[in-house]
């Protein structure tokens, strides 16, 4: 479960008519990803960019009584008090980014907050997640792939993939088609106003391959 799934969002959904309350996802993240390699050359994390969208933002906002004037901007204390509201993480919570090398999970650490400003009205928050065990630089693929199970949260990855010079990263976007295809076949038969949603957040997810080394 998402963090994200705040009170107030919840509040402002249920003054939507039925039908679009219970449309997927509720929020939109422009993300951005980062491959971090230490000195000894290997990969040892991904800093991970979340831009929450402008609704999102707002209804944080409200709920934490920012922005009293309604221009976007926050003062220097406003922000102190938003910096880590995001990292309140419930225990299982994966970050909603997943790593594999291989046939094989990669385990991801707790968050390490960075950084959050705000940019153009809108919530923009940089955390690190180091690898449980750091992974050599050359050798089969990274692959990364943000997404949430249960597709209340949109993750795009707008901001981009950087990885270090000596690797290189490839992006195989997800059909579209197939997985609200997926959805239609999993939802039917349900009720318009189901609170027991699919999981399908990873038919939606892009998918990420980094490779590094001489032979990238």
């Amino acid at each position: 479960m998402s963090p994200l799934r705040s009170i107030p969002f919840a509040a402002a959904l249920a003054a939507l008519p039925a039908a679009e309350a219970a449309a997927h996802p509720h929020i939109f993240v422009d993300t951005a990803l980062r491959v971090v390699m230490d000195t000894t050359g290997e990969i040892s994390g991904i800093e991970v960019t979340w831009r929450y969208d402008e609704l999102y933002s707002l209804l944080i906002f409200e709920d934490m009584g920012l922005d009293s004037d309604y221009d976007g901007k926050l003062t220097e204390a406003e922000l102190k008090q938003l910096q880590g509201f995001d990292m309140q993480w419930v225990d299982g919570y994966e970050g909603d980014l997943y790593l594999s090398r291989g046939a094989a999970p990669l385990k991801l650490g707790k968050p390490q907050p960075k950084q959050t400003i705000i940019r153009d009205g809108r919530i923009e928050t940089v955390h690190f997640r180091p690898l449980a065990a750091p992974q050599p630089g050359q050798g089969e693929a990274l692959v990364l792939r943000a997404y949430d199970p249960t597709f209340y949260t949109a993750y795009d990855l707008t901001g981009g993939v950087r990885v270090p010079e000596a690797c290189k990263v490839e992006i195989q976007a997800a059909d579209l088609d197939a997985a609200y295809a997926r959805v239609e076949k999993e939802l039917e038969g349900r009720p318009q106003e189901t609170e027991d949603y699919p999981e399908v957040g990873d038919a939606f997810a892009d998918t990420v391959s980094v490779r590094c080394g001489p032979a990238s």
